[in-house]
């Protein structure tokens, strides 16, 4: 098949968060299983492309706002994976993806609308006739109804459409205004199209417009179908159950091997594990823990994430102090929300000893977290999917976690059969700790139950081919 793939960020070309890891893997997957995929995203200020070149095309897109153009750069990762960069100066060559320090750009209406449209027009200027158009999350959403409305008869026209999503939180709102400015047809803001009480919902047009709808694990498939959080979309979703799928997002076992990675000090896997005690010491020595040449026996507990509301970092804080007290030692390493940065790196601190926070984002650093810990804290509010748990059981990190979305999916709990972690239902400090204390029990009383519990994790398959299979399926469906 021929698929168009349109997302607003595409590692390691831009990044945000998880959407760009799976518009860089799922599109490899597929096109390693013989389709032909071409990938659509701005070419941003920050992007490092070094490998890509002019294709000497262009597009036009005229909005009632004016008539911006974008050339096409292409970069070719693989055989049959093209990623094709719209590169236009006033929307895309800026510091940020989405916002800068003062807060999201005024004009990513039309930012993402130029995105969304633009990958149509890029296909038709690429002369690439695609099966499916899959878009991904509210900046792609007007996609689905350009293509609906604006294209058909067109060499685009045929194609079928697939609308993901990646995090229902972000939902593109603006101003009624924007109808005007953009030339959207007045009779699809109502309830049932993009009107969302009184302002206009980007992610809407996806859920009204698209063919066929999916989101990252099929937990949160059921989970968004809720008012707990659905968060105000769950009629939309509820209404379209039939068409919404649940397809749990993969990793890059190649990237991340704890085998053959170049971050580690020491290779392991599940049959040798000798080499995760050398990552330990090399983590608690870079962090800056005390006696760094001495492995410690406590527990450590790691955390790589967003620091925002979602990831649970309220529960962190308050529960953290209680860890170290009972004998464990934990590290961070994340950034996002200066609240939490300012009280972490205030903990850390007052506590010195035990506990110790790295305010930022390295890839290097946050291969030696997963390596080098003992388990992994996932505290979740909700998780639509989650990486970082599937690079824990990868790399012999007993995960803990919230019962939540892509983590209910993914983690098993040790009391279980087959259990690969430690989890909790209840969103509250109280069952954060008795989740870590089970862990650090095991780790205290059950050592050889614990380093089961790890092996079965590391031997479990969490590679993208599982996940491509059923999108190509999917995309077969909708093609006919």
């Amino acid at each position: 098949m021929k698929i168009l793939y349109v997302a607003s960020e595409v590692a390691p070309y831009s990044k945000s968060g998880g959407l760009a890891d799976v518009a860089h893997a799922l599109p490899r997957a597929l096109s390693a299983r013989g389709h032909e995929v071409r990938v659509v995203t701005p070419l941003y200020a920050t992007a490092r492309i070094p490998n890509a070149e002019d294709t000497g095309r262009s597009i036009r897109l005229r909005f009632p706002f004016g008539e911006p153009r974008a050339g096409i750069r292409v970069a070719r990762p693989e055989p049959r994976h093209e990623v094709w960069f719209l590169e236009h100066h006033g929307f895309y060559g800026r510091p940020g993806l989405y916002g800068d320090g003062h807060g999201e750009y005024g004009d990513n209406h039309r930012r993402f609308a130029f995105l969304a449209v633009g990958a149509l027009s890029a296909a038709q200027a690429m002369r690439f006739a695609p099966d499916v158009v899959h878009l991904n999350d509210w900046q792609t959403g007007l996609g689905a109804l350009a293509l609906a409305r604006g294209f058909r008869g067109t060499s685009v026209g045929e194609a079928r459409s697939l609308f993901t999503i990646h995090n229902l939180a972000y939902q593109g709102l603006f101003s009624k205004a924007v109808m005007a400015d953009l030339g959207l047809p007045w009779d699809v803001f109502t309830p049932g199209g993009l009107e969302f009480y009184d302002q206009v919902n980007f992610m809407k047009s996806g859920l009204a417009f698209a063919d066929a709808l999916s989101t990252v694990s099929p937990t949160y498939a059921q989970e968004i179908q809720t008012q707990a959080y659905g968060c105000m979309l769950e009629g939309m979703l509820r209404a379209r159950a039939h068409e919404l799928h649940g397809i749990l997002n993969g990793i890059d076992v190649h990237e991340w091997d704890p085998h053959a990675d170049p971050y580690l000090p020491a290779p392991y896997d599940a049959h040798d594990l000798s080499g995760k005690a050398v990552c330990k010491a090399e983590l608690r020595h870079r962090f800056g823990l005390p006696d760094p040449d001495h492995v410690s026996d406590a527990p450590l507990f790691g955390v790589v994430t967003r620091l925002a509301g979602q990831k649970g970092i309220s529960l962190l804080l308050e529960g953290i102090p209680t860890l170290l007290d009972h004998g464990a030692e934990v590290v961070v390493l994340g950034n996002g929300e200066r609240r939490y940065e300012d009280a972490l790196r205030s903990l850390s601190a007052a506590r010195s000893d035990r506990f110790r926070a790295f305010i930022g984002f390295e890839p290097a650093l946050s291969h030696l977290v997963e390596g080098g810990a003992d388990f992994f804290l996932m505290p979740s509010l909700y998780e639509p999917s989650g990486l970082n748990q599937m690079y824990s059981l990868r790399y012999g990190t007993v995960p803990v976690v919230r019962a939540t979305g892509g983590l209910e999916d993914t983690v098993r709990d040790a009391d279980l059969p087959g259990g690969t972690g430690f989890k909790f239902r209840d969103f509250d400090v109280g069952g954060l700790l008795w989740a870590s204390g089970r862990a650090m029990d095991w780790w205290w009383h059950r050592r050889d139950d614990l380093d089961a519990l790890r092996r079965r994790g590391m031997l479990q398959d969490w590679s993208w081919e599982s996940s491509a299979a059923t999108y190509e399926r999917l995309y077969a469906s909708l093609a006919g």
